[in-house]
């Protein structure tokens, strides 16, 4: 069993930054893909990022592409997700998610089967 955590959700105006974390436990994830969701109020769970489990390969959303970046330490059970230049539209909650099914980066929510709680990240304009 996997728990992830996530941490470094605020608020930030727009234009700012704003780095997330997802601290794993329970078993070692280096050889899971990791993911981040995020969902606004009233609307599904989105895709964002992911990461491989060598950390040589990420996938994004066109939303967030050149803003956002995925990354993992492997040594720290923790991967992140820095955000710069946020917009308001980046309001939502965000968690992390692993894939002990997937060791490529990967979009559909499906293919990961452990999940954070969640942090909120608000952006105000």
């Amino acid at each position: 069993q996997v728990q992830l955590v996530e941490s470094g959700g605020g608020l930030v105006q727009a234009g700012g930054s704003l780095r997330l974390s997802c601290a794993a436990s329970g078993r070692t994830f280096s050889n899971y893909a990791m993911g981040w969701f995020r969902q606004a109020p009233g609307k599904e769970r989105d895709f964002v990022a992911s990461i491989s489990w060598s950390g040589d390969s990420t996938y994004y959303a066109d939303s967030v592409k050149a803003r956002f970046t995925i990354s993992r330490d492997t040594a720290k059970n923790t991967v992140y997700l820095q955000m710069n230049k946020m917009k308001p539209e980046d309001t939502a909650v965000y968690y992390c998610a692993a894939s002990s099914w997937n060791t490529e980066a990967t979009y559909s929510s499906t293919n990961y089967n452990y999940w954070g709680q969640g942090t909120q990240v608000t952006v105000s304009s």
